[in-house]
């Protein structure tokens, strides 16, 4: 056992290496763990991408001129909202995986059949809590965020069919998370694939299809996801079954379970905390981009953020390995091979990453060309914005995947208490003052995001590298 003090790399070296014994990962050597369990989020991902930019692609094509500012404007809303409106959902998700990654390691199979079974009830309940929520609080959001009258309506008639997708989305994140945690990527591959699958082919149907599907407007994308997540629950519930040291459906595990319900919660309301504060600090951000003198400025900052994508989606991928692998280990009880395999992950997406942002800085203007055709002026403002995104990006690598491997871990409260810090300084006093003192930028306001990142990535490699993290409960 390692003297007091000792980091977690000198452990590493002094500890032959560990291996998971039971579930899909048995057997395996650490680089191949982490290809089966990123390779499918990786696939996810790129579809995820896809229906992002195919709604706004569709958005783009809806009308010409002012119009076409609105409906920007109204998406870029919207993608907000989706985001708070996910904070529960995602916080059952990120407990459950926990959870089930921490029994299978210890191959305690019949607790991660357990947590799979409360986690749909958890995940249900999250999803009609947001609808209600979301249903109530629209007309209110939309007036803070002063948006301009008629992108503002558009908003609000989008928003109001998008809630229904909560009925459908808490319980298969709740799924697919029970299902990575227990090394079980490919699954929730196929439910998303036919998520995102469903998602385009209906918004492009009930926006420009043949009446009476088509001709629904902003209405018809919502209702595509809607569609799109019903789809993937039924795809996906369907096809969990497997042996006993795999998850698989159980009467007895979907009854009321108080004990594991607790434990869930335990690691998820920190993190629906975490997430609730930060779709906070980045709606205030969304307020001072809407107030900006330029037209269009908040189309063109979704624009970017969903070019941005393609390079930090792949990075979630990779850290949801990270995060399946850090908790299989802590349950096995090896907390070097957790600490090891998190590392490896770091230098993936810190690469993956990096890469796009040369990309970025060669064909993102392109990207948002296609996306937005015949509009010099959303490509004019988000052009430059691809620079600063290329160089924020392996500090972004570095927080995705050390924030994430870490809630994996069970450590949330750690997250949300070193993560506020930076980006209360940056995202709401350094952003605030620059408004307040006459700042009319939207380069400027992506400067200071990325600052936040880079802060933020060296505050969690130091956490990383002290190891506190390791010694989280679930």
């Amino acid at each position: 056992m390692p003297k007091p003090g000792r980091s977690a790399e000198a452990s590493q070296r002094a500890v032959p290496e560990a291996r998971l014994l039971g579930g899909r990962l048995a057997g395996l050597s650490l680089p191949r763990q982490v290809a089966v369990l990123a390779v499918w989020p990786l696939l996810e991902q790129v579809l995820t991408f896809a229906v992002g930019m195919t709604d706004l692609t569709i958005s783009g094509r809806m009308a010409e001129g002012h119009e076409r500012v609105a409906i920007l404007d109204a998406m870029a809303l919207g993608g907000y909202v989706a985001w708070f409106f996910n904070i529960l959902q995602i916080a059952v998700a990120t407990g459950v995986m926990a959870l089930v990654s921490r029994s299978f390691g210890a191959r305690d199979y019949r607790l991660g059949r357990e947590a799979l079974g409360q986690g749909v009830w958890l995940g249900l309940a999250a999803g009609l809590v947001s609808l209600a929520v979301l249903q109530l609080g629209i007309p209110p959001l939309i007036h803070w965020m002063d948006l301009k009258p008629v992108a503002a309506r558009l908003a609000e008639d989008y928003l109001r069919v998008f809630a229904f997708s909560g009925i459908f989305s808490g319980p298969l994140l709740a799924i697919n998370a029970a299902l990575r945690g227990s090394g079980d990527t490919r699954t929730p591959f196929i439910g998303m694939v036919t998520v995102n699958g469903v998602n385009m082919i209906c918004s492009w149907l009930f926006v420009f299809g043949p009446e009476p599907l088509g001709g629904r407007g902003i209405e018809g994308i919502a209702l595509g996801t809607v569609v799109g997540w019903g789809a993937g629950l039924l795809v996906v519930s369907l096809l969990v079954r497997g042996g006993e040291e795999e998850l698989h459906w159980s009467v007895k595990a979907l009854r009321l379970s108080l004990d594991t319900l607790k434990r869930i919660m335990r690691v998820g309301a920190p993190q629906a905390l975490e997430i609730a504060g930060m779709w906070g600090i980045h709606a205030y951000g969304i307020r001072i981009i809407s107030r900006l003198p330029a037209e269009g400025a908040l189309g063109a900052h979704i624009l970017a953020i969903r070019v941005e994508s393609m390079s930090f989606l792949p990075g979630f991928a990779i850290a949801t390995a990270a995060a399946a692998l850090a908790g299989q280990y802590l349950g096995a009880g090896s907390k070097e091979m957790a600490v090891k395999a998190v590392r490896l992950c770091w230098k993936f997406a810190a690469l993956v990453m990096s890469a796009m942002g040369v990309f970025f800085i060669l064909g993102g203007r392109q990207v948002v060309e296609l996306v937005a055709p015949d509009s010099a002026l959303h490509v004019t403002l988000a052009a430059p914005l691809f620079v600063v995104c290329a160089l924020s990006q392996p500090f972004f690598a570095s927080c995705i995947v050390l924030k994430t491997s870490m809630r994996g871990a069970g450590a949330t409260p750690m997250v949300i208490r070193y993560s506020f810090v930076s980006m209360i300084f940056f995202r709401i006093i350094v952003l605030g003052s620059a408004s307040h003192f006459g700042m009319t930028s939207l380069i400027a306001v992506w400067i200071i995001l990325s600052l936040d990142l880079v802060c933020q990535s060296f505050i969690f490699a130091r956490l990383h590298f002290r190891g506190k993290w390791l010694d989280a409960k679930v």
